[in-house]
């Protein structure tokens, strides 16, 4: 196997152009991501093998692929053998669809699993826009994931992902990608579509919710990750064991679901975003269980307190089996005993609460105070500030943003990005906090519902409206619902803190030609153009 690493499928990507050499800034060994590669190749062999055996595959095959691919998502499984596992279920499963290809005396080649060097050697715009199209249904895959936890599928949606990786292992070109790639895009928009369903239909509606920083003393869990399912099973274990449980990181917005606010020992929040969790976990005394993507490599000191499920690995942390028996983290919980008394944690800006909770229905409930309100002047733009968070100094721009925005104004936000500055109190318009966490990255969903609701009770297009988004990406999630805003024609957007390394030069002029997204500069400058 070659040794040397290409991965650019992050915003953390060295130089802003690709990590190489031995390891990712992820913290992702070379072998890793070549094993991550080896597995994406045999997923498009897997496609290809589907072609002439479209009436042998099953859900159990679609569930597969969904899997892989969410295992390549940044920071999700850092651990050779779980990745190497999935390789060699993909091969079984390919075999069994197309038996004869491993007796062929003379083969063809047609379904071996494609050298992904290929892709990464291509011509720059035919990688980009494979690119595009590799990241965003790795993105999609992880949402697809969700809904199938909670028993909700969409055949249309299984299918795409085929057809998506067979795409990927063709001879073609430019023209024929670019409309793929909007596809992801909209196919992303059901998918988001049904994992909502799937959340609300089975935890209600997300309520406008206050959340505590504060850790209250004795043992308790941390939970980070986006699963909702996972969560609801770890309460249930918890139950009436003296255990408290605190969201960490994407998992926050569970604090607003009846189905789970319900338990009275989920607490609150702790921690702020993501990438401080080597500092935050440092010396908790209580475990973390990571039921999703955003686990950074843990210290050696505090290896033994983590605990991973689902698709998410690293060598040396505990797993938790597809059974959801909780009892090692309870165990550990129980053992480490928490803290001695009231920890009052804040956010990155000193607040001791944060809001999440708004949803599409909560917004929608408000629609007409909404309509009122800009229609009267007292509300003058909305501004979507929201997005994966992530070290890079310049995300502070973000922060700096929402904290410039005029006294007349409501920010929408979603996703981890809010950690920079949903613990500001910026006060109201009429009955809504200025500052609305809608959710999840998934639930850009909601915002999409809000949008276009507001531009029906207005009467103009989406792009009529006083509504501008900011957007910060890191990882492949981020892409597919970009995807999503670009199927459905949203314009004008600002993606920052920097531009993906896997856009050409030609395609970032196609993209801001037809759909005018623009570098985030300064927030004052951003700012002067969007109201101005």
């Amino acid at each position: 196997m070659n040794k040397n690493l290409f991965c650019f499928q992050c915003e953390q990507t060295a130089g802003c152009a690709g990590c190489t050499g031995a390891a990712g800034v992820c913290g992702k060994t070379a072998r890793t991501g070549l094993l991550q590669d080896a597995l994406t190749g045999a997923l498009i062999g897997l496609a290809r093998a589907s072609e002439s055996s479209a009436d042998l595959l099953t859900p159990e095959t679609d569930a597969l692929i969904q899997q892989a691919l969410f295992a390549c998502v940044t920071n999700v499984s850092f651990e050779d053998g779980a990745i190497q596992a999935l390789l060699d279920r993909v091969h079984a499963e390919k075999a069994r669809l197309v038996p004869d290809c491993s007796r062929c005396m003379n083969p063809c080649g047609h379904n071996d699993d494609y050298d992904l060097a290929n892709l990464w050697n291509a011509q720059e715009d035919i990688r980009s826009l494979k690119s595009l199209i590799l990241f965003g249904i790795r993105g999609m895959a992880a949402y697809v994931y969700h809904a199938a936890v909670l028993g909700y599928r969409d055949e249309e949606v299984n299918r795409f992902f085929y057809r998506a990786l067979f795409t990927l292992g063709e001879d073609t070109d430019a023209e024929h990608l670019i409309p793929i790639a909007l596809q992801v895009g909209e196919v992303n928009l059901k998918a988001m579509a049904l994992l909502d369903r799937a959340n609300t239909e089975t935890f209600g509606h997300p309520e406008p919710t206050a959340v505590s920083l504060t850790v209250e003393k004795g043992p308790f869990i941390v939970v980070s990750g986006h699963d909702l399912y996972d969560l609801k099973c770890l309460l249930e274990q918890t139950q009436g064991k003296g255990i408290n449980v605190y969201t960490h990181g994407e998992m926050l917005p569970a604090n607003a679901y009846p189905g789970l606010k319900k338990y009275p020992h989920l607490k609150g929040n702790f921690g702020t975003a993501w990438q401080n969790q080597r500092k935050e976990l440092e010396n908790l005394p209580a475990p973390v269980l990571f039921t999703t993507n955003c686990l950074m490599p843990p210290k050696k000191s505090y290896l033994d307190r983590v605990f991973t499920m689902e698709q998410v690995r690293f060598p040396g942390a505990a797993h938790i089996g597809e059974d959801r028996d909780f009892t090692p983290i309870i165990e550990k919980a129980l053992e480490l005993g928490g803290f001695r008394e009231d920890m009052h944690f804040t956010g990155i800006n000193g607040g001791h609460t944060v809001m999440t909770g708004f949803g599409r229905k909560a917004v929608l409930d408000n629609a007409q105070a909404v309509v009122d309100a800009v229609k009267s002047g007292a509300l003058k733009h909305i501004f979507l500030v929201g997005g994966c968070d992530g070290a890079r100094p310049g995300r502070s721009y973000f922060t700096d943003f929402v904290k410039q925005t005029p006294k007349d104004t409501v920010v929408l936000t979603l996703a981890c990005g809010k950690y920079r500055f949903n613990d500001l109190d910026l006060g109201t318009v009429g009955p809504l906090p200025r500052i609305l966490d809608m959710g999840q990255c998934n639930d850009a969903y909601s915002a999409i519902v809000v949008a276009d609701a507001l531009s029906k009770a207005f009467g103009c297009g989406i792009n009529d409206l006083p509504l501008s988004m900011v957007l910060s990406w890191y990882e492949q999630k981020a892409v597919c619902i970009l995807l999503t805003l670009l199927h459905l024609g949203i314009k004008n957007i600002r993606l920052g803190p920097t531009l993906p390394a896997f856009l050409s030069p030609n395609v970032v002029a196609l993209l801001q030609k037809e759909y005018a997204i623009a570098p985030t500069t300064t927030p004052e400058a951003d700012l002067k153009a969007i109201l101005g």
